[in-house]
């Protein structure tokens, strides 16, 4: 007959899961079914707005800002 043991746990770092219960007796097999919780519907970003949370991140206009803080990095170069 098979025992049926259910677990709520949290997801560990790497994507594990740690189930430890007095039924589960070592070396008796077992068959594992992961269900998912439904998470909040993630709202799509648009990649400018990805870019611009980013620390340190340089978001230009135009194509002349480009060319300055280019330009600016390599006369710091050359200094």
């Amino acid at each position: 007959m098979a025992i049926e043991v259910r677990v709520n746990t949290v997801v560990l770092p790497g994507g594990k899961i740690e189930i430890s219960r007095p039924e589960l007796i070592p070396g008796q097999r077992a068959t594992v079914v992961v269900l998912i919780e439904d998470q909040s519907p993630v709202e799509p970003r648009h990649v400018i707005d990805i870019l611009a949370n980013l620390p340190g991140h340089r978001l230009f206009q135009r194509a002349e800002e480009v060319d300055a803080y280019l330009r600016g990095e390599r006369d710091s170069w050359e200094s």
